[in-house]
């Protein structure tokens, strides 16, 4: 969103302010009527370091393929080059707390986790227009222009909290508040309002690694470092083809994110169940059966994740991931839902039933089903599969 004087929603009431060093107490005021529950005002040149940390980063090739991460490295490093004419930052945070703790249902072998974020709805969807109507009582408040973002331009948001006092960056690379632990969804407006700042937060975490032993496939080289490649979230979201057969044991029943580093901070003591009732885990989402997730098709995969920040991976990730879990369970009841995928149009779900029926078969079943179907596969990377799987 770009604007002058644009019209002011029902929320804003009558022009009330004209000085935007005045400004803070109301705008946080009209934050908190939004739904958000963190709010802080730094200045666009606030993150000096970031473009180090950054270049690092991307240079070890911990970004993966996730290459919108290193394109306009620039104006992710610096805001002013993302847009030049902005004075202040005004980072706002939202609580999505769980009702429950998340991780008892890894120990469900038979049913699909999911991260707490994506259970309910897109949480794009849900901020962006709140961000646009704080903005346009800003606008209306002091005049001015702004821009919003929510986590889909270049803006390195968490650096930016940090700066803001929203919370600080811990040793697992994720935003932690000190008074809604690590569940905060962040969102941006920038304007070219000269703002008062809010000062920063020193990071909290002492000599504690929970957040880092906790992670199930190491992705964490050292404290406040993250490798992309080995993360659980980066592997079921971001990763398009099929997952390297070392990793696959390490995710479990893990079917859409992880929240293992983000649950096992000791600050979650102070959090709270999140307000917004739109972020809220849907009941369908909560414990899924892999049993009934392997059957879905495109439309019910659509279906079943309408609104849902889970739709744009697409069925045939989704149903690699739930393959994989599958294949984890150790369940024998499970081997017809995975062989049901034998046949399936798109290879990189044939190659995961592949592997998930050479987990959960004797071995000389296997050898048998693979006899059969070897032989009539046209596509390499399963014919791959299948031989990995019989040699191993």
């Amino acid at each position: 969103m770009a604007g002058r004087g644009a019209g002011v929603a029902d929320l804003c009431g009558p022009r009330l302010l004209t000085r935007p060093n005045d400004l803070s107490p109301q705008l946080a005021e009209q934050a908190r009527a939004l739904g958000f529950d963190a709010f802080g005002i730094v200045a666009p040149d606030a993150i000096p370091f970031a473009a180090a940390r950054l270049e690092a980063f991307l240079e070890s090739g911990a970004h993966g393929t996730m290459e919108w991460l290193a394109a306009h490295r620039d104006r992710r490093a610096d805001p002013r080059v993302l847009w030049p004419q902005v004075r202040s930052i005004i980072m706002l945070g939202m609580n999505y707390g769980p009702d429950v703790d998340p991780r008892p249902l890894l120990q469900m072998r038979e049913r699909g986790a999911i991260s707490v974020y994506a259970k309910g709805d897109d949480y794009h969807d849900l901020i962006k227009p709140r961000l646009k109507t704080l903005a346009r009582w800003l606008i209306a408040q002091a005049g001015g222009d702004v821009k919003v973002f929510v986590d889909t331009a270049p803006v390195m948001e968490k650096p930016l909290a940090q700066a803001a006092g929203l919370g600080w960056q811990g040793k697992h690379t994720n935003l932690v508040s000190r008074d809604r632990g690590s569940w905060l969804l962040l969102g941006a407006i920038f304007t070219t309002l000269e703002l008062p700042r809010d000062a920063g937060m020193d990071e909290r975490c002492g000599s504690c690694r929970a957040c880092l032993d906790a992670c199930p496939t190491g992705a964490f080289p050292a404290p406040y470092q993250l490798d992309a490649r080995r993360c659980v979230s980066y592997l079921t979201i971001e990763h398009k083809g099929p997952i390297a057969p070392e990793l696959r044991p390490l995710l479990g029943n893990r079917i859409y994110g992880c929240d293992d580093c983000l649950a096992a901070c000791p600050w979650n003591k102070f959090a709270e169940i999140g307000r917004e009732a739109k972020l809220a885990a849907r009941e369908a989402l909560r414990a899924p059966t892999l049993a009934e997730l392997v059957t879905l098709d495109d439309p019910g995969f659509r279906a079943l994740f309408s609104k849902s920040p889970i739709k744009r991976i697409g069925q045939a990730r989704f149903i690699r991931n739930v393959l994989i879990a599958i294949g984890n369970s150790g369940s024998a009841e499970l081997v017809a839902s995975a062989r049901s995928r034998l046949a399936d149009p798109e290879p990189m779900i044939r190659g995961a039933a592949v592997w998930a029926l050479s987990r959960l078969l004797p071995p000389e079943e296997f050898a048998a089903l693979a006899a059969a179907h070897c032989s009539c596969e046209s596509d390499d990377s399963v014919v791959q599969e299948w031989r990995l799987a019989v040699a191993s």
